[in-house]
């Protein structure tokens, strides 16, 4: 069925991993001409730099010539790079034909579109047997997906310039068998609550969208029924793709798999790269199908999305790796492009959203990257300021969440980011009640992120390795308590999907004391966990600290093991260190296989003191441990004979033989050092002592001592989080009283 210009332009859409977007052509029955998108808009201009930059590309490719080779290769091999760059640069020519109206761009995508419809009717499964879901120009049907999402798009640019019979060739051979595989022929990739899904769901309704098929329109958004998936089906990371009362579809990816906030279950990594299909194919039903009121649905999520992601970054714009994700992903991402200027566009023009975008360097070629370059260009750019926040998890908003306390300039210098979410589906890490700290963009604290080298092909073809099972998503690769050796949930996904941390309560009004608590009762049955951390600005030390507490409440005598995974180089130290002639692994199971042990030793007599310098500055954690704790100095890359792994460092507190434990450390930043003056400055730590003076099942009280003997006194109810209740607390004869959940005091 032939479809109008209107439609036809509405439906022209961006690819993931291009360069570019489609133009809108608001309440327009012509093509969007060059004059016409670029009004007002001057040569200097972000738009007109990116048109420019995406012809370059496009017209070097052109010159190269079209080859669409047999599938055979993993991620990272030929056949699966060249079919990619094929989607990218058909749609991207389709841009620029939509845009200047030069038939060469026209002709060169009809003609790999003909090569294409002339392989696909005989085109077996991919040969790589190891997808839970197999494509068939690639190894699994997401790359697949993100296939027909582009050259949808690039169809819809020249679907004028081709005759009715070139259109029913085009859509009897490939579109709608591609639409038909990747739905009802793979049911379990389609039918499910996940990023692969919201792929595949935009990708079928993306076409649907061109071919005016509201039959694969409808599919796409409310999924496809009696699907007789078996109740067990797992994915390759042995996620569950069935929950109970489970919808399907693209809307019920928007309910289900974003809280209110508009945090994404699986993390921040995997939400940049789902919000390209939620984005576009919002944009598509925006103008084609009004009456849905997507970008209003869930009161408008898909712009807080926006805003939540941009707030999971450092100061450097990197998202924080939370689970599955690849350190070094950032705003500078072409889905994140997307998503700012579609958020300005649709939201409610937030100029900090500008500064964003002015980063980027580029926009999308469309009304809404207009709209950016146009306010960038009249100067009506602000900073994009990054403030402490909490961002819930769950699609109710009731299953825990992310906290993420900040301190300094706009772009902020310290940054601790505290993970108390539900399980994140089949790419979440068992780490409950663990945390990482930054430093101006520089990791002090690590998480580990994923085990994997994407798209690099001799490394297991691109995918995930084995390590990421047996060493990154385990407890002891995160920077939280792990009892008797074994992960949360015993590692196991399924008991992990049950259950959440709780919010204890948080804080952010005042610019010197920001902070968070959270309480876990699941992770290990019969031991409470309960972790406290503050971010504290104060007189008595250089620059702002980390306090920590970790309280554990167990119903026997455990084990408990807290790491943190520093960066950098080791000074000082204040217990023995003993460097053993061979090295032995820490354990044998549950990631402890993957530790080698380079020093155990007791904890200090007094306070337990490790101090050590990354990219110029130091670091000193301070602990209150007893004496019969110890301290285990370790590194990774044990079990891992083919360096799959990091050879990372780590400092381990150990508790043994106790039912009730309590951890409490000081993260200070301190001094820096000079190579050109050769000078070093407060290399030293701040803190004289750290001390417990009160800890019951209802208070705990630390007090940390400068060396200026000035005091701080840090006092905390445990078991009532209420902000106007009151508390009195008598330590040596003296009183203390007041109002909420903590205090602080200095002496």
């Amino acid at each position: 069925m032939k479809i109008n210009s209107s439609v036809l332009h509405l439906c022209t859409f961006l690819l993931a991993f291009s360069t570019t977007t489609y133009a809108q052509n608001h309440n327009s029955e012509k093509p969007v001409q060059t004059a016409i998108v670029k009004q007002n808009l001057d040569k200097n201009s972000l738009f007109d730099q990116t048109l420019q930059k995406i012809k370059k590309e496009v017209d070097a490719e052109i010159a190269r010539g079209i080859d669409v080779p047999t599938p055979k290769d993993l991620a990272g091999g030929y056949t699966h790079e060249r079919h990619k760059k094929n989607y990218a640069t058909a749609q991207n020519a389709g841009d620029l034909y939509r845009i200047e109206k030069d038939e060469k761009y026209a002709i060169y995508i009809k003609e790999m579109l003909m090569q294409y419809a002339a392989m696909f009717p005989e085109l077996p499964l991919h040969p790589k047997e190891r997808s839970y879901a197999r494509g068939k120009l690639f190894w699994q049907s997401l790359n697949d997906s993100n296939w027909l999402v582009a050259m949808s798009q690039a169809y819809g640019s020249i679907y004028d310039y081709l005759d009715k019979k070139e259109r029913e060739q085009l859509e009897k051979d490939l579109f709608l068998p591609y639409a038909d595989f990747l739905s009802l022929e793979n049911p379990k990739f389609f039918n499910r609550i996940h990023n692969h899904s919201t792929w595949g769901n935009a990708a079928v309704g993306m076409i649907g969208l061109v071919m005016d098929n509201d039959e694969l329109v409808n599919r796409a958004l409310y999924g496809i029924k009696n699907t007789n998936i078996p109740e067990d089906a797992r994915d390759d990371d042995g996620g569950r793709i069935l929950k109970q009362g489970q919808k399907a579809g693209f809307l019920a990816n928007l309910d289900e798999a974003f809280s209110p906030s508009g945090y994404y279950t699986e993390g921040p990594y995997y939400q940049r790269y789902a919000m390209y299909p939620f984005i576009m194919f919002a944009k598509a039903l925006e103008d084609k199908r009004p009456d849905i009121k997507i970008f209003e649905h869930k009161d408008g999520v898909l712009i807080k999305a926006v805003n939540a992601l941009l707030n999971l970054t450092d100061a450097d714009g990197d998202f924080f790796p939370l689970n599955d994700a690849q350190k070094g992903m950032s705003i500078y991402n072409q889905s994140i492009v997307i998503a700012v200027d579609a958020a300005y566009y649709y939201g409610d023009r937030s100029p900090g959203l500008l500064s964003v975008a002015q980063k980027q360097a580029r926009v999308t070629l469309d009304e809404a990257g207009k709209a950016v370059a146009q306010a960038i260009q009249s100067g009506e750019i602000q900073d994009f300021e990054k403030n402490s926040m909490n961002l819930s998890d769950g699609p109710e908003g009731n299953k825990g969440g992310i906290t993420i306390l900040r301190q300094g300039k706009p772009g902020s210098n310290y940054s601790l980011v505290y993970k108390y979410t539900s399980q994140g589906d089949s790419h979440g890490h068992y780490d409950k009640l663990s945390f990482s700290f930054y430093n101006e963009g520089e990791e002090i604290i690590q998480d580990y992120g994923f085990a994997r080298f994407v798209n690099i092909e001799p490394k297991n073809g691109g995918g995930y390795l084995k390590e990421n099972t047996s060493w990154a998503k385990q407890s002891i690769a995160h920077n939280t308590i792990v009892q008797n050796e074994t992960s949360h949930f015993d590692g196991n996904f399924d008991k992990g999907s049950k259950y959440n941390p709780e919010l204890y309560f948080s804080n952010f009004t005042s610019d010197d004391i920001k902070i968070v608590s959270a309480i876990d009762t699941n992770a290990y049955p019969g031991t409470k966990m309960h972790r406290t951390m503050v971010m504290l600005k104060n007189e008595l030390f250089q620059k702002p600290v980390i306090l920590d507490i970790f309280r554990l409440e167990g119903e026997k005598e455990n084990q408990y093991d807290l790491p943190f995974y520093y960066q950098g180089q080791i000074i000082d130290t204040n217990f023995e260190i003993n460097t053993p002639e061979e090295l032995q692994k820490l354990g044998s199971k549950n990631g402890y296989q993957h530790l080698w042990v380079e020093s155990r030793g007791k904890a200090g007599e007094s306070n337990t003191k490790f101090t050590w310098s990354n990219n110029r500055k130091f670091y000193t954690l301070t602990q209150a441990l007893g004496s019969n704790d110890r301290v285990i100095l370790g590194r990774i890359g044990a079990t891992d004979p083919e360096f799959n792994l990091r050879r990372d460092p780590v400092f381990i507190s150990r508790k043994e033989n106790v039912k009730d434990a309590l951890f409490v450390t000081v993260l200070e930043p301190h001094g820096s050092y000079d190579p050109v003056t050769e000078l070093g400055k407060n290399s030293f730590s701040q803190v004289k002592d750290l001390k417990v003076i009160t800890d019951t099942p209802e208070y705990t009280a630390v007090q940390i001592t400068g060396h200026n003997g000035e005091r701080i006194l840090f006092l905390m109810s445990n078991q009532e989080a209420s902000g106007d209740e009151q508390h009195q607390l008598i330590i040596d004869k003296e009183e203390f009283k007041w109002e909420g959940p903590y205090t602080i005091i200095n002496k």
